[in-house]
């Protein structure tokens, strides 16, 4: 059997442990148990909130445009989709055909429940530098970046 003073210390001992591991500076037992009581509530609204941030964040990134940008023989191709309306979109994009020196040979554009854009673009020969499908997405993505800071959503 298990004496009493055996039992009495082994609960002081597992009350200091729980003392230390929630930084408790109580004597009481009755207090120690509350402090640790209070650090657990503390413990679970962190758990809450990193559970918000990491929804929040993942329905953020499954939202952004989703961008694909290939060579092919008539030009480089360019797809941005969106799940929703992009308002101003268009613009950004466009804009980045400017700055690269492409000249749009066909284009296909939906702005009104959600976003969809099919461009074939071909480099202007007066620039001279080659462009390749991966500096265009690069850029187009960079696009996507400004346009959601010049519009400050939370997108």
């Amino acid at each position: 059997m298990v004496s009493r003073e055996h039992k009495k210390a082994a609960l002081h001992d597992k009350l200091q442990l729980l003392r230390s591991v929630t930084n408790s500076h109580a004597k009481e037992d009755t207090s120690i148990i509350n402090d640790a009581s209070n650090y657990i509530k503390e413990l679970k609204k962190k758990i809450d909130v990193l559970k918000h941030d990491i929804a929040r964040s993942s329905s953020y990134q499954n939202s952004l445009p989703m961008v694909r940008v290939q060579t092919l023989e008539k030009g480089i191709q360019v797809n941005v989709c969106s799940d929703r309306s992009c308002q101003g979109l268009l613009v950004y994009v466009l804009k980045v055909f400017e700055e690269l020196s492409l000249n749009v040979l066909e284009a296909t554009v939906s702005c009104t429940s959600c976003f969809q854009l099919e461009a074939l673009g071909v480099q202007n020969d007066e620039n001279g530098e080659t462009i390749d499908a991966h500096m265009v997405k690069q850029e187009v993505l960079k696009a996507i970046e400004d346009w959601i800071e010049s519009n400050d959503q939370d997108y």
